[in-house]
């Protein structure tokens, strides 16, 4: 029988194949390299609901099990959701999957806990770059026995299939967008809405990647442009029509790459 630490080194090569995504995102990085840390948290694929950017079924808009709730230093109070980062794991020879990363999309936060110190226990607490992952993206790049694991993350454009996501909801004048499948950056940092009695007037945002504005907008299609982090702005002409409703989702354009 071979020895256990043999067994070990046998075994990693393999299951650093089983799970191995080289890295292909070396074209479309937004950012550099950053050191980070990471954990996670076990869920049920059919559980997948929710999150503070407001994306609500996961597995509905595309998202899955490639997700990360972000600590306060990066979720930027909801500015963060949507955006794409690449995670590999550094460092721990003992538990890191070799040659591995994975690329999440950010839908949730995740909060300090000021009855520990950042450095023991409060793992999300400012000023910590933290991660938390679900354990089917943790295991990806690392084995769940790692517990809290040093990483790195960048910045990585968004692939995406099919257009930007409108979900509409609100009631009277009240009216709210739910923004997803963002490709890009990702992110959206600024809305503008355009009905036909209207001139373009800017949205704030409610939470998350949900906007909001006080207009009574019955009858008429709705145009948006959006702006992401990068700079890059992209108009959806009337891609909300005249006989809309509440509770409807709409198809748009989508960011090029």
């Amino acid at each position: 029988m071979a020895p256990p630490l043999l067994l070990v080194l046998f075994l990693l090569p393999a299951l650093a194949a089983a799970h191995e995504r080289p890295s292909s995102y070396g074209s479309s990085a937004l950012t550099e390299w950053r050191n980070a840390k990471a954990s996670y948290f076990s869920i049920d694929p059919e559980d997948a609901v929710g999150g503070a950017c407001g994306f609500g079924d996961l597995g509905k808009h595309g998202y899955g099990m490639a997700t990360v709730g972000l600590s306060t230093a990066l979720f930027d109070r909801g500015a963060s959701c949507g955006g794409c980062y690449e995670v590999r794991c550094v460092e721990d020879l003992k538990y890191c999957l070799p040659g591995t990363s994975i690329v999440v999309t950010a839908t949730n936060f995740c909060p300090p806990n000021y009855g520990f110190p950042a450095d023991a226990g409060g793992v999300c607490n400012p000023p910590n770059h933290h991660f938390l992952l679900p354990i089917q993206a943790f295991e990806k790049i690392a084995l769940w026995k790692a517990g809290v694991m040093p990483i790195q993350y960048r910045r990585v454009k968004c692939l995406r299939e099919g257009g930007v996501r409108f979900s509409v909801s609100g009631k009277g004048s009240f009216f709210t967008v739910l923004i997803s499948n963002v490709g890009g950056a990702g992110d959206v940092r600024s809305v503008k809405l355009k009905g036909t009695e209207s001139g373009w007037l800017s949205m704030g945002r409610n939470w998350g990647q949900i906007w909001h504005i006080n207009l009574d907008l019955t009858g008429q299609p709705v145009s948006f442009e959006l702006t992401s982090s990068d700079g890059t702005t992209m108009t959806n002409f009337n891609v909300v029509p005249k006989d809309w409703e509440f509770g409807k989702t709409y198809t748009g354009k989508q960011f090029l790459l």
